[in-house]
């Protein structure tokens, strides 16, 4: 399986703007330029949309590891936080609240680590990923 996303980019670096579509047409010409990124600009971020993409890779992964491990969550709800300091993405940041009807606390961080870990996405990044996990 494949997923693309096209960008294109006018003018230079810090003056310039862009835009964003992608395959689903989600986003479609989606404006991104160097205030919607360094600043707040109207508009999204490489590093916005890599939280989202962690953030729900992650939250769909932990859902079938708990199915695996004989539950069924109520609710999932994952933030992802990415950091860009002096040029590199260094870090993502999930934080994960769950109602998850008869796990115990144990069991419940066992199967977010191991969602952690596995996730595809999380994979693919060659970054610190912290995880902070609770039961609502």
């Amino acid at each position: 399986m494949k997923r693309t996303a096209t960008a294109v980019w006018n003018g230079s670096g810090k003056e310039g703007n862009g835009n964003l579509s992608t395959q689903s047409t989600v986003l479609s010409k989606t404006q991104y330029s160097f205030n919607s990124r360094f600043a707040d600009g109207i508009g999204t971020n490489p590093e916005e949309l890599m939280a989202a993409a962690h953030a729900g890779c992650f939250t769909m992964k932990l859902s079938f590891v708990l199915g695996a491990a004989g539950f069924t969550p109520e609710t999932l709800e994952t933030s992802c936080a990415i950091s860009l300091e002096d040029g590199v993405i260094n870090k993502s940041e999930l934080v994960v609240k769950a109602k998850v009807p008869g796990i115990t606390p144990e069991q419940f961080q066992e199967c977010a680590a191991d969602a952690k870990a596995n996730c595809p996405v999380s994979k693919a990044y060659s970054m610190e990923i912290t995880l902070e996990a609770s039961l609502v």
